[in-house]
């Protein structure tokens, strides 16, 4: 089954909002949020890449949220498959949060 383009767009906002439930145990703001999203993409049968990174290659936490993403994301109705990829590239840095993010941080 192959999915139009608007499909596509309401799956992906599903896949933020899901992804927007999932916190590094040490920030007080979502992994969305703080960045370390860089890409998501679904294809026509439902199959999704994830393109994200951590605060630092050195994360504690990594395993644990790597898995939650995967399990979240996969439990999205319309998700066929998600492949997670860890990416370093390029480097995080606190450029990339939303501005709500950097408020509630106090970075503002």
């Amino acid at each position: 089954m192959s999915m139009t383009q608007e499909e596509k767009f309401e799956l992906e906002g599903k896949i933020v909002d899901v992804l927007r439930t999932v916190f590094d145990p040490e920030i007080p703001v979502n992994i969305y949020d703080l960045g370390l999203i860089y890409r998501i993409e679904v294809s026509d049968d439902g199959a999704l890449d994830i393109d994200m990174t951590f605060t630092a290659p050195t994360c504690p936490a990594a395993d644990f949220i790597l898995e939650d993403v995967r399990q979240k994301v996969e439990a999205v109705n319309g998700v066929t498959s998600a492949n997670v990829q860890l990416v370093f590239e390029p480097i995080w840095d606190q450029s990339m949060m939303s501005e709500e993010a950097r408020l509630e941080l106090g970075l503002d």
